[in-house]
């Protein structure tokens, strides 16, 4: 890799990952620098992570916390970094010819017109929204490929296979990709029981620490459908060649089985920095700050196959990944209304994942839509989420 500045964008810098990307990049060094960084409302962890990383630019996308807090004259008195607002400016900054790589972070939907700008731009992006996948994979992938954008994944299990995957010399030798999961905070827990799990239950996550919506659906295993989904569009598989295993200890990130039954797997300590910094300095491999396994200490690995029927998100994954279309972008929204009505405690835990196939299997199907339509069938799932929980409470009373 060259050894001039290698701008990077940190879009949601001040979430999990955002926060782990800068620890990396900080690492790192010449030459990458955080360019430009984002946040939604956290407008104090922005502005710090701006001043420290002496970005060029900082994003506030909430145009109300940004009129609250007079964010554009936060740095009057000199010229950088450039305070900016709205998801319109991250699109507009994410196409500049000064930048190399776009982190994208955002969680949920909302980071979706900012991925699709970026692979038009042919920047490399690393992607850890699942959801530009999952409700625009076909767009996404096609832009990418248009423009000779370079799509580099971020989450654990994504990187995992892209490097295992390195193995083969061509894509007919792969039979089969693997993800893990961990199976959340609950997975010890009866079947029976699950309905009485709490939020704070459902937060407890055993081995990653992660912001609130990703470990609910760690919980539900819905973040394992929706990696289904990302897998069969980033890697362009079919539904029937990806498998799900539960393995407790989070240390294989996932496998590829090869036709002649070799399996090749990556291991490493739970810790986003390996797959952040690896899709950041791909193809070359450098010293960072992610933990290292420890050989001198016995571990056990242990996986077995994950049950659909305690797990009724993982068919969905599949339903969804196989049919294409409008289902991702439904299956995704339905799922952020139904976490937030969870976390509002106005839903069970296990009302979730029902809510949401509900809102799926109602839905217009429709095999190539539009952006629009995509947008637009986003807000009518969380729409029809709410009125479903609304009836199911009106039904109990």
């Amino acid at each position: 890799m060259s050894q001039l500045r290698r701008n990077v964008a940190v879009l949601g810098c001040t979430g999990s990952i955002g926060c782990a990307t800068l620890e990396v990049i900080q690492s790192l060094g010449h030459p990458f620098a955080a360019w430009a960084v984002s946040a939604h409302q956290s407008f104090e962890k922005l502005r710090q992570s701006a001043d420290q990383f002496q970005s060029k630019f900082a994003v506030l996308t909430d145009p109300t916390t940004a009129a609250t807090n007079a964010w554009q004259s936060t740095w009057r008195s000199r010229s950088e970094p450039q305070a900016m607002i709205g998801r319109e400016a991250l699109v507009e900054l994410v196409q500049s010819p000064e930048l190399d790589i776009v982190v994208a972070a955002i969680v949920g939907s909302a980071g979706l017109e900012s991925c699709l700008a970026a692979a038009d731009a042919g920047k490399r992006l690393a992607l850890a929204n699942k959801e530009a996948l999952v409700v625009a994979g076909p767009l996404l992938t096609q832009k990418c490929k248009a423009s000779g954008a370079e799509l580099l994944p971020v989450d654990s299990e994504h990187s995992a296979i892209f490097q295992a995957s390195l193995a083969a010399s061509h894509p007919a030798q792969i039979e089969r990709l693997v993800l893990t999961a961990s199976g959340g905070s609950l997975r010890q827990w009866p079947a029976e029981r699950l309905a009485e799990a709490t939020v704070e239950d459902a937060l407890n996550h055993p081995t990653w620490k992660m912001g609130a919506k990703i470990t609910i659906d760690s919980a539900t295993m819905m973040n394992k459908a929706l990696e289904i989904i990302e897998t069969r569009w980033l890697f362009d598989v079919p539904a029937c060649d990806i498998s799900v295993v539960i393995h407790p200890q989070s240390i294989i990130h996932s496998m590829v089985e090869f036709v002649d039954g070799s399996v090749v797997a990556q291991l490493s300590p739970p810790d986003m920095r390996l797959p952040i910094q690896y899709a950041l300095t791909y193809p070359e491999r450098k010293t960072g700050p992610a933990r290292k396994l420890d050989w001198s200490e016995a571990m056990q690995l242990d996986w077995a196959p994950a049950d659909l029927d305690r797990y009724p998100a993982l068919e969905l994954g599949f339903e969804v990944a196989t049919a294409g279309g409008t289902s991702g972008a439904v299956l995704n929204a339905a799922n952020e209304a139904a976490v937030a009505l969870f976390l509002d405690k106005k839903l069970k835990f296990t009302e979730i994942t029902t809510a949401v196939a509900e809102v799926l299997h109602q839905h217009t199907f429709d095999h190539s839509p539009t952006l629009t339509q995509l947008l637009e069938l986003d807000s009518w799932a969380r729409r029809e989420v709410l009125r479903w929980s609304q009836l199911a409470k009106g039904s109990c009373a």
